[in-house]
């Protein structure tokens, strides 16, 4: 039985309710925010990269050179996630029936993916420097690039969580968690160039190996992550807990069974049968089904919420609860 006309309610994909307060989502509105959000990190890392890669070639800093090159993979990252991300708001049509909040996820994963194999590409660079020795000088012009760099990319993480803190993008996630980390490994590159200073040459390739070690590790957190949002995976035991508390405070809910809460994109899919009073009329059990849904589908997370009513101790083959 279905209580909304389709058995579902939406509550745009990612989780968010009624964004303006009129009971609409401004669907418009957030892919503007979105792809605004993911524009400035496109930008913030092409000109970090310019300008470290500049600096470290012109010197011959291996940090330089290797937090530059992440940047390359933040840059390619940032388009895909900028040209492809923002459809998480296409409406549903013919071929994805159930809209395409799975393309978010897929982005992410692919960030992360890139954000590995170049830290292992780097990681070997850096070996190679501590085993065979380097040849970098120092100039205040290395200092400078990294404060650029530093200040730059603190400013695009700062701008992409204010704006993700209404959107809820895991893509968008993904990308200010790489600019808050680029911070780390711009700091670290400085503790090499500054180690060359003090000419304690090998400082630099250590650091190196550091922020290597520092992307591939972001690069495996984002890409696990994601990939529980694609493959259907649970939510954690609180969450779940929530809706079961919110299905059983209704009055007319004598019991429930089969609950089944996953991932369908970053969105929860909730599905479940509720046992209620087998005398109730047809337009009774409506309203009853209609306000489970309403109520669990007003639960931060949840997407689409799928209610089954079942008349009490008819001894469903099922497991009871």
């Amino acid at each position: 039985m279905d209580g909304a006309g389709d058995g579902t309610v939406d509550v745009d994909g990612d989780g968010t309710v009624d964004v303006d307060g009129d009971g609409t989502v401004d669907v418009d509105g957030e892919r503007g925010r979105f792809q605004r959000a993911s524009l400035v990190n496109v930008l913030g890392n092409a000109a970090k990269i310019v300008v470290e890669g500049a600096a470290g070639l012109a010197f011959g800093s291996a940090a330089l050179v290797a937090d530059a090159a992440h940047s390359i993979a933040d840059l390619v990252a940032s388009i895909v996630v900028f040209v492809w991300g923002s459809r998480r708001y296409d409406e549903p049509d013919t071929s994805h029936p159930h809209g395409h909040q799975r393309i978010e996820p897929l982005t992410a994963l692919f960030v992360g993916a890139v954000i590995v194999l170049l830290g292992g590409t780097l990681l070997y660079e850096s070996a190679r420097g501590l085993l065979f020795g380097t040849d970098v000088q120092f100039s205040w012009l290395l200092v400078g690039a990294l404060a650029f760099a530093i200040v730059d990319m603190y400013l695009v993480y700062r701008y992409t969580d204010l704006v993700n803190a209404d959107i809820g993008s895991t893509a968008l996630a993904a990308l200010a968690v790489d600019c808050r980390n680029d911070i780390y490994t711009s700091i670290a590159a400085l503790v090499g160039v500054l180690g060359v200073l003090l000419e304690v040459p090998r400082l630099d390739p250590l650091a190196g190996a550091f922020v290597s070690g520092l992307v591939i590790y972001q690069g495996v957190e984002i890409a696990r992550e994601n990939v529980g949002y694609l493959v259907g995976a649970a939510p954690d035991v609180d969450q779940r807990a929530e809706i079961e508390e919110r299905l059983r405070s209704h009055p007319a809910v004598n019991g429930i069974h089969d609950l089944a809460v996953y991932y369908d994109g970053t969105a929860l899919e909730v599905e479940v049968h509720v046992e209620v009073d087998g005398d109730l009329t047809l337009r009774e059990a409506h309203d009853v089904e209609t306000v489970l849904m309403e109520d669990v589908g007003a639960i931060a997370g949840v997407g689409d919420v799928h209610v089954h009513l079942d008349p009490g101790g008819i001894g469903e083959w099922k497991e009871s609860r």
